[in-house]
């Protein structure tokens, strides 16, 4: 591959909804521009694209992939992200290291739940975007219904069509350009008249593409209103300028597996997404902000904004160069941990193929290997000036299962499986609840986990059952209350003996107090940490349901001991025991985790969401308008959402999404209360 530089680069995230022909289009573009030399099919798992194992098995994106594409002296970046909800990871790390997004919207089913999606991060992050309307060819396209869907959903009236079909289905035959008003006809994009029949539509879709383009540049608009005409190239000029803005959606239409309208759009991503160092990031340099500009002679910074380990080549991560360069053999730093590396392997990827390179530089894509401790978000910097790259924002994770190791030899290698799959995939997370005694895999949805699982089991060899995980419950008390009790036991030898009053009071949240008030000498102050142990072995396991007992102070006043039988272990079963007896006197009541939960839906799901908030012991805190959908917030025991990212697709045909955070504990219901008690009874018996 040639030699770049940063002006003639383009970083270009491909978005939209799974099955919309983002992998396809990646794939056409290879074909168009000469890298392979036949196209391969998603469901054959022959795209350069998908070429992880579980790509092939589900005949889905799970993975962000790097096809770079050469074009008229330029290297387009193309970042294929997944179209799957699940997987938003790889699209937030898709865009951390794009300049602008290229939204492929199916041409029948027009704008979709992953268009909206992605146009919300789009819009978020204030990227410019670009969409190409595929599928031109199919049965019932319609590119007018589909540009009218995305400005209705989307809420944008800047949408604006760059070029109209000419035709569809069996007689799409090509596209007009709007701005240089030709037909472009066939695969290979022949230049040729308007046909009479698209002549007045082109004509009528050029004023608006005109205007818009007036509109982006002060000049351009004066101009404009004083009756004048507009060049090609002012016009472009306006449009670079309203696209890189975010004020212009540009529209582009086609066919990926039919090539029709492919050169147009390369065309269309070489004018129009900004080159790296004509948009900035933000850094910190010594705690001071900074702005990268993606400058070749600046300080170098690196972004990682994927990690792979891969049992033959080991950790692969995926780097974008912000400022300066990274050379092979220099000694670059890790930011986070300061510690300093040489770069021992550099490559361009393509897929998951590498080819060796000498140096990446500002605004170029690539793989470095082999480096330990570097994980997604860290930023690789020059050792003797250290700065970080803001890394994106990852969403918490929404789904759970409690794994637990098949055998013996899984059991040695569960820990290490389920570091290395978290470290591969920032929005999967896992962590051992104390509470339950359980190690609780966390991930964004049902199949985001089931591909973690899958991943453990191919790539590390360790096999896992799931099961939906416990509720972290919490034991604690009311009221004030006491209790006494005797530990006497003879056994021929030396006896234990041990007698111990105790009261237990509740506590404010978060609290444990252990204290004394005994006068006189009735228990030595020798016993006192035994009698402590034995409490705290009750709290660690519970009392009457077997969850961890909290916010309760725990007072002796009052005892009996022998000169000869009182010993450590006796005052600790005596405090142990008369601990559950105090506890049990003390009205005991359950806790449950209480989550604040964030649903975004289309105003028509709004009472159904409500709705059902109440069937599962929520409250609503509120509720407001966000772009063209409403945001409603509700406290949720955690025990009654377990599920919910399942439930709440099929409740808004995928259209609501909805972020989850811990707040508080509650007590449980009488009634949730006694289930879990008698659950918890009936286990302890077949025990």
């Amino acid at each position: 591959m040639a030699k770049y530089k940063t002006e003639q680069i383009r970083n270009v995230a491909l978005l939209g909804h799974g099955g919309a022909g983002k992998t396809t289009l990646t794939e056409a573009l290879l074909y168009k521009t000469g890298v392979i030399t036949r196209m391969g099919r998603v469901e054959d798992g022959s795209t350069v694209s998908d070429w992880d194992a579980e790509e092939h098995r589900r005949g889905i994106s799970i993975n962000l992939s790097v096809i770079p594409v050469e074009f008229e002296n330029i290297k387009l970046n193309l970042i294929d992200a997944p179209g799957y909800q699940d997987f938003v990871g790889e699209v937030i790390s898709a865009l951390h290291a794009a300049e602008a997004g290229l939204l492929v919207v199916d041409a029948v089913a027009g704008c979709q739940v992953g268009t909206e999606l992605a146009y919300d991060h789009l819009r978020e992050l204030q990227k410019p975007r670009i969409v190409f309307v595929n599928r031109m060819d199919r049965e019932n396209a319609n590119f007018t219904n589909a540009v009218q869907s995305m400005r209705t959903t989307l809420g944008d009236e800047k949408i604006v069509p760059f070029q109209i079909p000419i035709g569809s289905a069996d007689s799409f035959k090509g596209i007009v350009g709007l701005i240089e008003m030709k037909a472009y006809l066939g695969p290979e994009g022949k230049e040729a008249p308007i046909p009479a029949d698209f002549l007045a539509e082109a004509e009528a879709a050029r004023v608006a593409l005109v205007e818009a383009a007036a509109e982006a540049d002060d000049e351009l608009i004066m101009k404009y209103l004083e009756g004048e005409e507009l060049t090609i190239d002012e016009v472009r000029h306006g449009l670079h300028v309203g696209v890189k803005n975010c004020a212009i959606t540009p529209v582009y239409c086609g066919t990926a597996t039919g090539g029709i309208g492919l050169e147009r759009l390369m065309q269309a991503l070489r004018r129009y997404v900004p080159a790296p160092n004509e948009r900035s990031v933000a850094g910190l340099k010594g705690g001071a902000e900074i702005m990268l500009n993606s400058d070749v002679n600046g300080p170098v910074a690196g972004a990682v904004f994927k990690t792979i380990i891969d049992r033959y080549i080991g950790r692969m991560n995926y780097i974008r160069v912000f400022s300066g360069k990274i050379a092979r053999d220099a000694q670059i730093a890790n930011a986070r941990t300061g510690k300093s590396v040489r770069v021992a392997n550099l490559f361009s990827v393509r897929g998951k193929d590498l080819q060796n390179l000498d140096e990446l530089v500002a605004g170029d894509i690539g793989v470095i290997t082999k480096l330990d401790d570097v994980q997604t978000g860290d930023t690789l910097c020059a050792p003797d000036q250290i700065l970080t790259v803001t890394p994106p924002s990852y969403p918490r994770p929404l789904y759970s299962v409690a794994v637990t190791p098949v055998s013996q030899a899984d059991s040695a290698k569960m820990g290490p499986s389920l570091t290395s799959v978290c470290e591969e995939d920032p929005t999967l997370r896992y962590q051992t609840i104390s509470a339950t005694k359980q190690t609780v895999l966390q991930g964004m949805g049902e199949t985001h986990v089931d591909v973690a699982v899958h991943r453990m089991s191919q790539k590390f060899g360790t096999n896992v059952e799931v099961a939906v995980p416990k509720v972290p419950y919490q034991e604690t008390i009311t009221k004030t209350a006491s209790a006494q009790y005797r530990h006497k036991k003879q056994t021929g030898g030396a006896g234990q003996f041990a007698e111990v009053h105790l009261r237990v009071e509740p506590l404010p949240a978060g609290g444990y107090e252990f204290t004394s008030e005994v006068f006189g000498g009735a228990i030595s102050s020798s016993f006192y940490p035994s009698i402590e142990k034995g409490i705290k072995s009750v709290m660690e396991n519970g009392v009457i349901a077997g969850y961890p007992v909290v916010d309760v102070k725990a007072i002796v006043y009052d005892g009996k001991e022998h000169p000869v039988d009182s010993k450590d272990i006796a005052f600790q079963t005596a405090g142990r025991e008369v601990f559950k007896l105090a506890f049990k006197a003390a009205n005991p009541v359950l806790l449950e985790p209480i989550y604040i939960v964030e649903v975004t839906v289309p105003d028509e799901y709004m009472g159904d969401v409500m709705s059902d908030f109440n069937t599962r012991r929520g409250r609503v805190l509120g509720m407001e308008q966000k772009n063209n959908r409403t945001v409603v917030r509700a406290t949720v025991p955690l025990a009654e959402i377990m599920r919910y990212s399942t439930d709440l697709r099929s409740m808004t045909q995928g259209r609501g999404v909805y972020t989850i955070e811990f707040d508080h504990y509650e007590p449980v219901p009488a009634h949730v209360a006694a289930d879990i008690i008698a659950q918890h009874k009936e286990e302890a018996s077949e025990d």
